[in-house]
Protein backbone atom coordinates (compact mmCIF):
# COMPACT_ATOMS: atom_id res chain seq x y z
CA UNK A 1 0.00 0.00 0.00
CA UNK A 2 1.44 3.48 -0.40
CA UNK A 3 2.00 5.65 2.11
CA UNK A 4 0.58 8.66 0.72
CA UNK A 5 -3.34 8.24 -1.05
CA UNK A 6 -3.47 9.67 -4.30
CA UNK A 7 -4.90 13.17 -5.55
CA UNK A 8 -7.65 11.93 -6.75
CA UNK A 9 -9.40 8.61 -7.13
CA UNK A 10 -11.17 7.37 -10.07
CA UNK A 11 -14.98 5.60 -9.52
CA UNK A 12 -15.29 2.20 -11.14
CA UNK A 13 -18.68 1.00 -11.16
CA UNK A 14 -17.68 -2.82 -10.97
CA UNK A 15 -20.96 -5.38 -11.37
CA UNK A 16 -21.26 -8.72 -10.75
CA UNK A 17 -23.89 -11.67 -9.21
CA UNK A 18 -22.94 -12.93 -6.51
CA UNK A 19 -19.42 -11.32 -6.02
CA UNK A 20 -18.34 -13.88 -4.10
CA UNK A 21 -15.64 -16.63 -4.22
CA UNK A 22 -14.08 -15.75 -7.53
CA UNK A 23 -14.11 -12.21 -6.21
CA UNK A 24 -11.58 -12.79 -4.18
CA UNK A 25 -8.84 -11.25 -6.39
CA UNK A 26 -10.98 -8.03 -6.30
CA UNK A 27 -11.04 -7.84 -2.60
CA UNK A 28 -7.44 -8.64 -2.28
CA UNK A 29 -6.46 -5.92 -4.66
CA UNK A 30 -9.29 -3.69 -2.54
CA UNK A 31 -7.84 -4.50 0.95
CA UNK A 32 -4.23 -4.47 0.26
CA UNK A 33 -4.46 -0.87 -1.52
CA UNK A 34 -3.73 -2.13 -5.12
CA UNK A 35 -6.30 -0.11 -6.61
CA UNK A 36 -5.68 2.94 -5.01
CA UNK A 37 -2.19 2.96 -5.67
CA UNK A 38 -3.17 2.76 -9.61
CA UNK A 39 -5.31 5.68 -8.44
CA UNK A 40 -9.14 3.73 -8.63
CA UNK A 41 -11.85 3.31 -6.19
CA UNK A 42 -13.92 0.30 -6.68
CA UNK A 43 -18.07 0.77 -6.30
CA UNK A 44 -19.92 -2.48 -6.23
CA UNK A 45 -22.90 -2.85 -7.69
CA UNK A 46 -24.12 -6.54 -6.77
CA UNK A 47 -27.09 -7.51 -8.88
CA UNK A 48 -27.84 -11.24 -8.03
CA UNK A 49 -27.60 -12.88 -11.03
CA UNK A 50 -24.99 -13.55 -13.74
CA UNK A 51 -27.82 -12.50 -16.32
CA UNK A 52 -27.95 -9.17 -14.25
CA UNK A 53 -24.36 -8.53 -14.06
CA UNK A 54 -24.01 -8.52 -18.12
CA UNK A 55 -27.32 -6.68 -18.12
CA UNK A 56 -25.97 -3.88 -15.93
CA UNK A 57 -22.75 -3.46 -18.17
CA UNK A 58 -25.26 -3.32 -21.52
CA UNK A 59 -27.22 -0.93 -20.22
CA UNK A 60 -24.63 1.75 -18.44
CA UNK A 61 -25.40 0.72 -15.23
CA UNK A 62 -22.34 -0.67 -14.34
CA UNK A 63 -18.44 0.26 -16.29
CA UNK A 64 -16.98 -3.02 -16.16
CA UNK A 65 -18.59 -7.02 -14.35
CA UNK A 66 -16.75 -9.54 -13.25
CA UNK A 67 -19.54 -12.61 -14.66
CA UNK A 68 -19.74 -15.60 -16.78
CA UNK A 69 -18.71 -14.54 -20.78
CA UNK A 70 -21.84 -16.14 -22.38
CA UNK A 71 -23.54 -12.97 -22.29
CA UNK A 72 -20.93 -11.28 -23.84
CA UNK A 73 -20.38 -13.61 -26.37
CA UNK A 74 -24.07 -13.55 -27.87
CA UNK A 75 -23.93 -10.19 -27.94
CA UNK A 76 -20.86 -9.80 -29.92
CA UNK A 77 -21.93 -12.11 -32.47
CA UNK A 78 -25.43 -10.11 -32.52
CA UNK A 79 -23.24 -7.02 -33.47
CA UNK A 80 -23.47 -5.65 -30.00
CA UNK A 81 -20.72 -3.28 -27.91
CA UNK A 82 -19.84 -6.11 -25.13
CA UNK A 83 -16.31 -7.14 -24.80
CA UNK A 84 -14.03 -9.57 -23.10
CA UNK A 85 -10.86 -7.73 -21.71
CA UNK A 86 -9.27 -10.10 -19.10
CA UNK A 87 -10.24 -13.48 -17.78
CA UNK A 88 -10.88 -13.67 -13.65
CA UNK A 89 -10.99 -17.72 -13.68
CA UNK A 90 -10.63 -20.48 -16.22
CA UNK A 91 -11.74 -23.31 -13.93
CA UNK A 92 -14.91 -24.71 -12.57
CA UNK A 93 -14.14 -25.06 -8.81
CA UNK A 94 -17.66 -26.92 -8.65
CA UNK A 95 -19.41 -30.64 -8.12
CA UNK A 96 -22.42 -31.79 -8.72
CA UNK A 97 -24.28 -31.72 -5.15
CA UNK A 98 -27.76 -33.88 -5.07
CA UNK A 99 -29.72 -34.99 -2.36
CA UNK A 100 -28.52 -37.66 -0.26
CA UNK A 101 -30.81 -40.35 -1.81
CA UNK A 102 -29.43 -39.87 -5.46
CA UNK A 103 -26.76 -41.88 -6.09
CA UNK A 104 -25.16 -41.16 -9.51
CA UNK A 105 -25.91 -38.26 -12.34
CA UNK A 106 -27.78 -40.71 -14.19
CA UNK A 107 -30.41 -40.92 -11.61
CA UNK A 108 -31.27 -37.26 -12.60
CA UNK A 109 -33.91 -38.53 -15.24
CA UNK A 110 -36.28 -36.57 -14.17
CA UNK A 111 -35.09 -34.57 -11.79
CA UNK A 112 -35.61 -30.68 -10.85
CA UNK A 113 -31.73 -29.22 -11.51
CA UNK A 114 -31.13 -25.70 -10.06
CA UNK A 115 -29.31 -23.25 -11.71
CA UNK A 116 -28.64 -19.68 -11.89
CA UNK A 117 -29.66 -18.86 -15.16
CA UNK A 118 -31.09 -20.84 -18.16
CA UNK A 119 -28.62 -19.63 -20.71
CA UNK A 120 -25.12 -18.83 -18.74
CA UNK A 121 -22.49 -20.64 -16.40
CA UNK A 122 -24.12 -23.30 -14.32
CA UNK A 123 -27.21 -24.46 -16.90
CA UNK A 124 -24.17 -24.89 -19.47
CA UNK A 125 -21.94 -26.94 -17.84
CA UNK A 126 -24.70 -29.19 -16.13
CA UNK A 127 -25.87 -29.98 -19.73
CA UNK A 128 -22.34 -31.03 -20.89
CA UNK A 129 -22.00 -33.05 -17.48
CA UNK A 130 -25.51 -34.65 -18.15
CA UNK A 131 -25.40 -35.16 -21.80
CA UNK A 132 -22.13 -37.87 -21.17
CA UNK A 133 -24.73 -40.00 -19.30
CA UNK A 134 -27.15 -39.95 -21.86
CA UNK A 135 -29.75 -37.53 -20.18
CA UNK A 136 -30.45 -34.08 -22.12
CA UNK A 137 -32.08 -31.03 -21.99
CA UNK A 138 -35.08 -30.32 -22.55
CA UNK A 139 -36.83 -33.49 -22.12
CA UNK A 140 -35.08 -35.86 -19.38
CA UNK A 141 -34.56 -33.11 -17.03
CA UNK A 142 -35.85 -29.88 -15.70
CA UNK A 143 -34.30 -26.83 -14.70
CA UNK A 144 -35.64 -24.69 -12.02
CA UNK A 145 -33.81 -20.69 -11.58
CA UNK A 146 -32.57 -21.39 -7.69
CA UNK A 147 -30.73 -17.99 -7.73
CA UNK A 148 -26.50 -18.18 -6.96
CA UNK A 149 -24.70 -20.71 -5.26
CA UNK A 150 -26.02 -19.51 -1.28
CA UNK A 151 -29.37 -19.97 -2.88
CA UNK A 152 -29.29 -23.04 -4.71
CA UNK A 153 -27.95 -24.63 -1.41
CA UNK A 154 -30.70 -23.39 0.51
CA UNK A 155 -33.44 -24.98 -1.86
CA UNK A 156 -31.24 -28.02 -1.69
CA UNK A 157 -31.92 -28.27 1.75
CA UNK A 158 -35.75 -27.72 1.33
CA UNK A 159 -36.24 -29.82 -1.20
CA UNK A 160 -37.11 -27.18 -3.51
CA UNK A 161 -34.55 -29.47 -6.30
CA UNK A 162 -33.02 -32.40 -6.17
CA UNK A 163 -29.10 -31.09 -7.26
CA UNK A 164 -27.19 -28.14 -8.25
CA UNK A 165 -24.02 -27.40 -9.26
CA UNK A 166 -22.07 -25.81 -6.44
CA UNK A 167 -18.75 -24.28 -5.66
CA UNK A 168 -16.09 -25.08 -2.93
CA UNK A 169 -16.48 -24.83 -0.26
CA UNK A 170 -20.20 -25.48 -0.30
CA UNK A 171 -19.83 -28.84 -2.34
CA UNK A 172 -17.72 -29.77 0.64
CA UNK A 173 -20.22 -28.46 3.33
CA UNK A 174 -22.95 -30.28 1.96
CA UNK A 175 -20.64 -33.40 1.61
CA UNK A 176 -20.49 -33.50 5.23
CA UNK A 177 -24.06 -32.74 5.67
CA UNK A 178 -24.83 -36.28 4.09
CA UNK A 179 -25.24 -35.22 0.44
CA UNK A 180 -23.50 -36.74 -2.44
CA UNK A 181 -20.84 -35.24 -4.59
CA UNK A 182 -21.85 -36.73 -7.91
CA UNK A 183 -19.02 -35.09 -9.99
CA UNK A 184 -16.52 -32.73 -10.80
CA UNK A 185 -17.70 -30.02 -12.94
CA UNK A 186 -13.78 -30.06 -13.78
CA UNK A 187 -12.96 -33.27 -14.78
CA UNK A 188 -15.52 -32.63 -17.98
CA UNK A 189 -14.55 -29.53 -18.46
CA UNK A 190 -10.66 -28.73 -17.87
CA UNK A 191 -10.05 -25.28 -18.71
CA UNK A 192 -12.97 -22.52 -19.88
CA UNK A 193 -13.27 -19.05 -19.29
CA UNK A 194 -15.63 -19.10 -15.95
CA UNK A 195 -16.18 -15.42 -15.34
CA UNK A 196 -13.86 -12.97 -17.49
CA UNK A 197 -13.98 -8.95 -16.97
CA UNK A 198 -16.22 -7.57 -19.29
CA UNK A 199 -17.29 -4.04 -20.68
CA UNK A 200 -18.91 -2.24 -23.57
CA UNK A 201 -16.81 -1.45 -26.22
CA UNK A 202 -17.86 2.50 -26.31
CA UNK A 203 -16.72 3.27 -22.66
CA UNK A 204 -13.67 1.10 -23.42
CA UNK A 205 -12.53 3.00 -25.62
CA UNK A 206 -13.29 6.50 -24.04
CA UNK A 207 -11.89 5.19 -20.40
CA UNK A 208 -8.51 3.42 -21.84
CA UNK A 209 -6.15 4.54 -18.92
CA UNK A 210 -8.93 3.88 -16.08
CA UNK A 211 -9.26 -0.02 -17.69
CA UNK A 212 -5.60 0.02 -17.93
CA UNK A 213 -5.02 0.94 -14.19
CA UNK A 214 -7.64 -1.44 -13.10
CA UNK A 215 -6.24 -4.66 -14.60
CA UNK A 216 -2.69 -3.36 -13.10
CA UNK A 217 -4.48 -3.94 -9.90
CA UNK A 218 -6.15 -6.59 -10.64
CA UNK A 219 -2.92 -8.45 -11.99
CA UNK A 220 -1.18 -7.75 -8.22
CA UNK A 221 -3.91 -9.23 -6.82
CA UNK A 222 -3.85 -12.60 -8.78
CA UNK A 223 -0.51 -13.02 -7.98
CA UNK A 224 -0.94 -12.48 -4.24
CA UNK A 225 -4.12 -15.05 -4.45
CA UNK A 226 -2.14 -17.78 -6.09
CA UNK A 227 0.95 -17.47 -4.06
CA UNK A 228 0.47 -19.93 -1.09
CA UNK A 229 2.66 -17.85 1.13
CA UNK A 230 0.01 -15.26 0.76
CA UNK A 231 -2.62 -17.29 2.79
CA UNK A 232 -2.26 -14.84 5.75
CA UNK A 233 -3.67 -12.32 3.48
CA UNK A 234 -6.63 -14.52 1.36
CA UNK A 235 -7.79 -16.79 3.84
CA UNK A 236 -9.59 -14.63 5.95
CA UNK A 237 -10.98 -12.82 3.58
CA UNK A 238 -12.01 -16.23 1.63
CA UNK A 239 -13.56 -17.07 5.24
CA UNK A 240 -15.48 -14.23 5.05
CA UNK A 241 -17.11 -14.20 1.63
CA UNK A 242 -17.80 -17.78 1.67
CA UNK A 243 -18.31 -19.66 5.37
CA UNK A 244 -17.50 -17.45 7.69
CA UNK A 245 -18.15 -19.99 10.61
CA UNK A 246 -15.74 -22.23 9.27
CA UNK A 247 -12.06 -22.11 8.84
CA UNK A 248 -11.51 -25.23 8.07
CA UNK A 249 -13.77 -25.57 5.25
CA UNK A 250 -12.67 -22.34 3.87
CA UNK A 251 -9.12 -23.33 3.78
CA UNK A 252 -10.40 -26.56 2.11
CA UNK A 253 -12.09 -24.71 -0.42
CA UNK A 254 -9.34 -22.06 -1.24
CA UNK A 255 -6.27 -24.54 -1.43
CA UNK A 256 -8.52 -26.73 -3.88
CA UNK A 257 -8.75 -23.69 -5.85
CA UNK A 258 -5.62 -22.24 -5.78
CA UNK A 259 -4.26 -25.60 -6.50
CA UNK A 260 -6.15 -26.35 -10.04
CA UNK A 261 -5.12 -22.89 -11.16
CA UNK A 262 -8.36 -21.39 -10.89
CA UNK A 263 -6.90 -17.34 -11.03
CA UNK A 264 -5.11 -16.99 -14.17
CA UNK A 265 -1.67 -15.32 -14.06
CA UNK A 266 -1.65 -12.35 -15.34
CA UNK A 267 -5.30 -12.29 -15.98
CA UNK A 268 -4.66 -13.99 -19.29
CA UNK A 269 -7.25 -15.33 -21.57
CA UNK A 270 -6.18 -18.86 -22.71
CA UNK A 271 -6.84 -19.70 -26.36
CA UNK A 272 -7.88 -23.13 -25.72
CA UNK A 273 -10.32 -22.13 -22.26
CA UNK A 274 -12.20 -19.37 -24.87
CA UNK A 275 -12.64 -22.07 -27.43
CA UNK A 276 -13.88 -23.86 -24.91
CA UNK A 277 -16.55 -21.49 -23.72
CA UNK A 278 -17.84 -20.60 -27.28
CA UNK A 279 -17.79 -24.65 -27.79
CA UNK A 280 -20.22 -25.42 -25.16
CA UNK A 281 -22.36 -22.35 -26.18
CA UNK A 282 -22.63 -24.05 -29.62
CA UNK A 283 -23.48 -27.47 -27.79
CA UNK A 284 -25.90 -25.74 -25.72
CA UNK A 285 -27.79 -24.08 -28.78
CA UNK A 286 -26.72 -21.23 -27.58
CA UNK A 287 -24.73 -19.94 -30.54
CA UNK A 288 -25.18 -20.99 -34.32
CA UNK A 289 -22.06 -23.09 -35.28
CA UNK A 290 -21.38 -20.78 -38.29
CA UNK A 291 -20.48 -18.47 -36.03
CA UNK A 292 -17.88 -19.95 -34.00
CA UNK A 293 -15.15 -18.62 -35.31
CA UNK A 294 -16.29 -15.08 -35.23
CA UNK A 295 -17.26 -15.51 -31.54
CA UNK A 296 -13.42 -15.34 -30.54
CA UNK A 297 -13.51 -11.69 -31.81
CA UNK A 298 -15.29 -10.91 -28.63
CA UNK A 299 -11.55 -10.96 -26.36
CA UNK A 300 -10.10 -7.35 -26.98
CA UNK A 301 -6.67 -8.23 -25.82
CA UNK A 302 -5.36 -4.59 -26.32
CA UNK A 303 -6.33 -3.66 -23.21
CA UNK A 304 -4.84 -6.61 -21.23
CA UNK A 305 -1.58 -6.24 -23.17
CA UNK A 306 -1.76 -2.27 -22.19
CA UNK A 307 -1.75 -3.41 -18.69
CA UNK A 308 1.20 -6.08 -19.25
Amino acid sequence: MTDQKPAGLAELWLAGGAQGFNWLPVFVADEQGFFEKHGVRIVYKRMGSVDKATAAVLEGEADLAITPPEGAVADFVRGGELRIVAANAVRLPMSIVARPDIGSLAELRGKKVGTSSLTEGTAIYTQIMLAAEGLHYPGDYEFALAGIHTKRWEALQAGEIDCAPQPAPWNFLAQDKGYNLLGEVCAAIPEIVFTAVIGKASWLSANRDLVTRFLKALIEAHAVTNDAAGQGITLPIFQRITTPDSESLARRGLEYMRGMGMWPQGLAVPDRALKTTIDLMVRANLLDNSKRDAAEGVFDRHYLEGAA
